[in-house]
């Protein structure tokens, strides 16, 4: 009599990191799906007693991770990857990126660019993103058709774009977003005031109302470059963390992004009032912003996840890259090999960046009863032998290419290295059809 649990999938791999507990390593263990969930984790050959799966994965070489969490991006500037290299931030956004977005970008833009973004996300392992970017319906959109996990950002700022007239226009259309959407299981939403540059203290106060009604995460840009710090110095005689502070907005639904110029007085406001923060090594690296020091929040018990901010100033989506990274930025700025290590990494990667969104019982770490959101990473390339330990490979030595399959919800969205849900060859005519309009203005 076959008494086994019937199941949907169970996947077996040469290692599991489910970063719940912390610094643990499965050997040889299989996790069970069900209906989207993880059911369970547990030693192959009982696995295999206990389960009869309708669908069984041996992934003999590989590791599973939580899925990664790409804590700030603006997807759709994907298509916007390599237009104006090596410039300032300020340089680069007045003079290149925001014309370029008042001429070009609309709804259709922005669900191409999101679909081409999903896709490059996908195949490096990301399976949620948290997005800042106008016209967020059809980054919604995007989402759904790609299968990802999304956090859509209401995007508010205190001028006028193609997607809104006003500070209430934004409101009002983000709100609207959220109610549509607020049931849908692969989405969640979060304010997204740009940054306190372009953005009010009236609207700033609007924003906290709601997020405090509605329970939701404020995502916003802060203390990015010393210009920043320089323009709020002159224009409000304060720092902007310290006008973000008289205005009540430090607290546990801050999402603080890049924090590259802090004090150590505002570390300690950080810590206090339980902020989120989100470092975007290679962002900052590449438009010269400065280094967020991430060792000193770590050791303020700060939640701190990873990002790899839009294409246009990155160029890559690429997760991996940032882990790596990060772990390397801290031991240099901090002079200390054992800064930062592998598993801490990892964390930030995953379980933090779930944390900051409101996610953390939903996805983050592999966990019985959380969704199904896991990426595989085969460890069979030449390039990655010997391996001593999976979490260090992880993160100095394994690359994106090296990511093989992804599920979200238990969905399987990247099969062996090809796209399930999107497809590449459509992906690559859209994006080459939005090239050729750019260029062609750019030009002119």
């Amino acid at each position: 009599m076959n008494d086994r649990i019937e199941i949907d999938t169970l996947i077996s791999a040469r290692w599991i990191i489910p970063v719940e507990p912390a610094d643990t390593i499965f050997n040889r263990h299989a996790i069970a799906v069900h209906q989207g969930m993880i059911r369970d984790i547990l030693p192959l050959p009982e696995a295999k007693q206990r389960y009869q799966p309708q669908q069984t994965i041996t992934l003999a070489d590989h590791v599973l991770i939580p899925g990664l969490i790409n804590l700030h991006t603006h997807a759709a500037m994907t298509l916007m990857r390599g237009l104006a290299d090596d410039l300032p931030l300020m340089e680069w956004l007045h003079r290149h990126i925001w014309p370029t977005e008042n001429q070009h970008v609309n709804a259709q833009f922005v669900l191409d660019g999101t679909q081409l973004a999903c896709a490059e996300m996908i195949k490096g392992g990301i399976t949620c993103f948290n997005d800042m970017y106008i016209f967020p319906q059809s980054s919604a959109e995007a989402a759904i058709n790609a299968g990802m996990r999304a956090a859509i950002g209401m995007v508010v700022i205190d001028f006028p774009t193609a997607y809104a007239s006003d500070a209430d226009d934004y409101l009002a259309k983000g709100l609207e977003l959220r109610d549509h959407y607020q049931n849908h299981p692969l989405l969640s939403f979060c304010f997204a005031p740009h940054a306190p540059y372009t953005v009010s203290d009236k609207t700033f106060n609007r924003i906290l109302t709601y997020a405090e009604q509605l329970d939701a995460p404020i995502h916003t840009h802060l203390h990015e470059t010393e210009d920043e710090i320089r323009m709020s110095l002159e224009s409000t005689g304060i720092r902007p963390i310290e006008r973000l502070r008289h205005l009540g907005l430090l607290g546990p639904n801050l999402i603080a992004v890049h924090m590259t110029h802090l004090t150590d007085y505002e570390i300690k406001l950080m810590h206090q009032h339980d902020c989120n923060i989100v470092h975007c090594p290679s962002s900052n690296m590449k438009l010269a912003s400065g280094f967020s020091p991430v060792a000193a929040l770590l050791n303020q018990d700060i939640n701190v996840g990873l990002g790899t901010d839009g294409a246009a100033s990155n160029n890559r989506l690429d997760m991996f890259e940032e882990m790596r990274l990060a772990a390397l930025l801290a031991k240099i700025t901090n002079r200390r090999a054992d800064t930062l290590p592998a598993h801490q990494v990892l964390r930030m990667a995953t379980l933090n960046g779930a944390r900051s969104l409101g996610l953390e019982s939903i996805t983050g770490s592999l966990v019985s009863g959380k969704a199904a959101d896991i990426t595989a990473v085969n460890f069979s390339d030449l390039n990655l032998t010997p391996c001593y330990d999976p979490v260090s490979h992880l993160i100095y030595t394994a690359g994106r290419e090296h990511v093989s399959h992804v599920w979200v919800n238990g969905k399987m969205l990247l099969d062996d290295g090809e796209l399930t849900t999107l497809s590449p060859s459509e992906l690559k005519y859209r994006a080459t059809f939005w090239q050729e309009r750019i260029a062609n203005s750019e030009k002119q």
